[in-house]
C-alpha cells in the first residue's frame, strides 16, 4: 500500500487519558473476520504520553475485502515494536494509537502457511497464447466482458462473436490469452484466435485419419474458393471441386459441402481441402462394383463423356470406357463426332477388359449384323456399282459401296493406257464413281473394281486409228529423263524419246523443250498392240536437216559462233542454221591467252562433224596457231629458194674455172659463208 492512514472507527470512544504503550514483541499480523474476543489480548501499562511511529494496516470491512480478494495480493502486516523516541509536544498528543490493534489476530507460522496457500489459491496462473475457458459477465454495444479469474477481466470485439446469435451473460467461451497486460495494462484476449487454433488442432488430426470434414464455401479467390472448416479459412483449388472441370466458381459461394483434408502446411498454418476426392472414392468403390461384375459380350448402356480423334470416353455409371473410332460404326469415319455427340445415351457390348489398368474396350458397330453377312443379292462379279473414295494409296483407291462395304480399283484400273497413272492425283475423298466389280469374295470380305472396263478397250482398233507414220496432236500428260508421255485420247497415248525431240539441238532434260499440259504434234514411229504402247516422234514430222549441212560445215570450215553454255570441260557453241556444236576446253584458248568466256561470239573451225551422231566439235585456238603455222612455212619455203639459187651460182663459177687462185678462194670462202647465214635464218 502506498499510504499509512489509519480508518478507526473506535476513535470516539477512546479514554481521555494519557497512555504510554509498552514495547510488543513483533507478531505477524493478518486481516481476519473472527470476533474480537478470540483476538490475544494486549498488556497496556500507564506511561508517558510519547509519540509513535509504526507501520500500520489499513482496516476493511469484511464485505469490501471478499470483493477484491481475488484482485490483491497477499501480504502478510507485522506489527513492528516501537522505538523511544524523544519527548515532542504537539496537538493530539494524548491520542491512543494502539487502540486500532483490537480487530488483529495474530496467527502461528503453521496457520499463517496455511491460511496464504488459500489465497493464494483464488488467483489463476496464465501465460500469453494460453488457451482459458471463461465467462461471460458482462455485454456491451461492441464488447463482450470475459472473466478467466484472472486479476482483471478482458475485452473481446463482438465481431467475434458473429457466429453466435444468442449470446449471454453467464454462457462459457474458449479465449486465448494474448497478453496478459498490453501497454494500458489490460487483459488482452480473443476468441477468433482460440478457434483457429482448436481449428488446426482438429484439420491436423482429420488429415491423418482421412476423415471426412463438413465446411462452408465463404468466398471465390484466384484459382478457387476459400471454404470454412471448423472456424478456419482452407483453400479448394478449382480442380479439385469436381471430376469434371467447373468454370463457373460463384455458384458453390455460400453452400455447405463435405471434403477431405489433402494437404497441410504447419510453419504456415495452411490447409488444402477436396471435394473431388469424395467423389472420386465413391466412384473408385463403384468401378470395383462394375468390373466385378463385367463380361465380354456385355451390353452396357453408356453416356458419352468426351469425345476426342482416336475415339470417345463412355461414362458406365462411375466407371469409363473407351469406344475407340475402327469400333462405332463399320463404315470409314474421319471424326467420332461425325455419328456421337456430348452426353448421348447409348447401349454398347464390352469388348475386353483389364482389372489391374481398369480399361474397358467398348464397341458399337458389333451390336448390328456385318454388312458384308448382309450384303445384297444383286451385287455380283460384272455388276455396276457406285461408290464413295474413301481411302487413297500410292496403289489405288478404296470405294464405300455401302456402309463397311469397300472395293479397291487398282491402278491399273482406272484407264486403258499403259502410261503410269498417280492415283493420289485421280482420285480425290469423297468423290463418287461408278466402277465394275471385277472379283468378289465374301468369305475373305473382298472386292476389286475396275473403271476403264466401263468402257470398250480401244487397243483392240488400234491401228485402224493410229496407223504408223500418222501425224497427230496429243497433251503432254508426263515428263521423266527419258522421254515426254503423250496423250492422244483417253486410254491411248506413247513416248516420246529425248533423241527424239529435236534434230539439231541437245536437251539435258525433256523439260527444256516442252511443260506438262502443252500440246505437242506427234508421228506414230510404231505400235505395240501387244504391250499397248505406242512410239511417237516429234523431230521426225521435218527432214534430217544434217543430211544436207554436211558439205556446209565440212572440216576445216571456219563459222562464227556464239558460246550458249560453259563447264570446265568445254563449251556449246551456237552456229548459223540452228546448229550447235561443242569446243572442247582447250580449244577456247584465245591468241592472248585468255579463254572465251559464255555469251562471247568468235570464229570456230570445224574439227570433226559426225551425221550419224549429231555431233560437230569446234575449235577456236587452231584458228591462229594455223595462221602462225603457215607464215613459219612461207618463210621455210622462201629460204629454200633463196639456198637453191645461191648453190646454182656457186656450181656455175666452179664449172667456169679450171684452178683456183687465191682471189677465187677468197671469193669461195665468202660465198660459203653466204650460204652458211642462210642456212641458220633457215632454221
Amino acid at each position: 500500500m502506498s499510504e499509512n492512514n489509519i480508518v478507526n472507527p473506535n476513535a470516539d470512544a477512546q479514554e481521555s487519558a494519557p497512555v504510554a504503550e509498552t514495547p510488543v514483541t513483533e507478531v505477524p499480523a493478518a486481516i481476519t473476520n473472527e470476533p474480537v474476543a478470540e483476538a490475544a489480548p494486549l498488556v497496556v501499562a500507564e506511561a508517558p504520553a510519547v509519540a509513535v511511529t509504526a507501520p500500520l494496516v489499513e482496516v476493511e470491512t469484511p464485505a469490501v475485502v471478499e470483493e477484491t480478494a481475488a484482485a490483491i495480493e497477499p501480504e502478510a502486516v507485522p506489527v513492528i515494536a516501537q522505538q523511544p523516541v524523544a519527548e515532542t509536544i504537539a496537538a493530539h498528543d494524548d491520542f491512543d494509537w494502539s487502540i486500532d490493534k483490537r480487530n488483529v489476530s495474530h496467527y502461528s507460522p503453521e496457520e499463517k502457511a496455511k491460511y496464504d496457500k488459500v489465497y493464494d489459491d483464488t488467483f489463476v496462473q496464465i501465460e500469453d497464447n494460453e488457451i482459458v475457458n471463461g465467462l461471460v459477465v458482462a455485454l456491451t454495444k461492441t464488447d463482450v466482458v470475459i472473466n478467466i479469474g484472472f486479476k482483471s477481466d478482458g475485452l473481446i470485439s463482438l465481431n467475434e462473436f458473429r457466429d453466435l446469435t444468442n449470446l449471454k451473460i453467464g454462457d462459457p467461451v474458449e479465449v486465448m490469452v494474448v497478453e496478459k497486460e498490453d501497454r494500458q495494462g489490460h487483459l488482452h484476449l480473443s476468441r477468433k484466435s482460440a478457434r483457429i487454433f482448436r481449428a488446426w488442432q482438429r484439420i491436423m488430426e482429420v488429415h491423418k485419419t482421412g476423415e471426412v470434414v463438413t465446411g462452408v464455401v465463404t468466398s471465390k479467390t484466384k484459382g478457387g474458393l476459400i471454404v470454412d472448416v471448423f472456424g478456419m479459412e482452407t483453400f479448394l483449388p478449382g480442380s479439385q471441386i469436381d471430376v469434371k472441370p467447373v468454370t463457373d466458381y460463384d455458384q458453390f459461394v455460400g453452400k455447405t459441402m463435405e471434403f477431405k483434408v489433402v494437404k497441410i502446411n504447419e510453419t504456415i498454418k495452411n490447409a488444402v481441402v477436396s471435394h473431388k476426392a469424395l467423389i472420386e472414392s465413391d466412384i473408385e468403390a463403384q468401378r470395383a462394383e462394375i468390373m466385378s461384375k463385367l463380361e465380354k459380350g456385355q451390353v452396357l448402356e453408356g453416356t458419352v463423356k468426351n469425345i476426342t480423334d482416336f475415339g470417345a470416353f463412355m461414362d458406365l455409371g462411375g466407371l469409363d470406357g473407351l469406344l475407340y473410332i475402327t469400333d462405332i460404326s463399320w463404315g470409314r469415319i474421319s471424326h467420332p463426332g461425325e455419328v456421337l455427340k456430348m452426353d448421348q445415351k447409348l447401349q454398347v457390348v464390352v469388348l475386353d477388359f483389364d482389372d489391374d489398368k481398369k480399361r474397358i474396350s467398348l464397341g458399337l458397330k458389333q451390336l448390328t449384323p456385318h454388312p458384308w453377312d448382309v450384303l445384297p443379292e444383286w451385287i455380283t462379279e460384272g455388276a455396276t456399282v457406285k461408290g464413295r473414295v474413301v481411302n487413297i494409296e500410292d496403289y489405288g483407291a478404296f470405294l464405300e459401296i455401302q456402309p463397311g462395304v469397300e472395293g479397291l480399283v487398282h491402278v491399273s484400273e482406272i484407264t486403258w493406257a499403259n502410261t503410269p497413272i498417280n492415283a493420289k492425283e485421280y482420285f480425290k475423298l469423297n468423290d463418287e464413281h461408278e466402277a465394275k466389280v471385277v472379283t468378289l469374295d465374301k468369305d475373305s470380305r473382298k472386292m476389286s473394281l475396275s473403271i476403264k472396263q466401263l468402257t470398250e478397250d480401244p487397243w483392240s482398233t488400234i491401228e485402224n486409228k493410229y496407223p504408223e507414220g500418222s501425224k497427230h496432236a496429243g497433251l503432254v500428260k508426263n515428263i521423266t529423263n527419258y522421254g515426254v508421255f503423250v496423250e492422244l485420247e483417253p486410254g491411248i497415248g506413247g513416248m516420246i524419246h529425248i533423241s527424239d525431240l529435236s534434230w539439231l539441238k541437245r536437251f539435258n532434260h525433256p523439260s527444256e523443250y516442252t511443260k506438262v499440259g502443252e500440246k505437242i504434234d506427234i508421228i506414230i514411229l510404231g505400235v505395240d498392240k501387244e504391250n499397248r504402247k505406242l512410239q511417237l516422234g516429234h523431230k521426225q514430222l521435218e527432214e534430217d536437216p544434217w543430211n544436207s549441212l554436211q558439205e556446209t560445215f565440212a572440216i576445216g570450215s571456219v563459222h562464227e559462233g556464239t558460246v550458249t553454255r560453259k563447264d570446265d570441260k568445254g563449251a556449246v557453241v551456237q552456229l548459223p542454221y540452228g546448229l550447235e556444236g561443242f569446243a572442247p576446253a582447250r580449244h577456247l584458248t584465245k591468241e592472248d591467252g585468255k579463254l572465251i568466256t559464255a555469251d562471247e561470239t568468235a570464229q570456230f573451225v570445224v574439227i570433226e562433224f559426225d551425221r550419224n551422231e549429231k555431233r560437230i566439235v569446234l575449235s577456236h585456238s587452231k584458228i591462229w596457231e594455223q595462221a602462225k603455222v603457215e607464215e613459219k612455212e612461207a618463210l621455210r619455203k622462201e629460204a629454200n629458194v633463196e639456198a637453191a639459187k645461191t648453190q646454182k651460182a656457186v656450181k656455175a663459177v666452179q664449172s667456169k674455172v679450171e684452178k683456183a687462185t687465191l682471189g677465187d678462194l677468197g671469193a669461195l670462202a665468202e660465198i660459203k659463208e653466204k650460204l652458211q647465214q642462210q642456212e641458220d635464218d633457215k632454221k
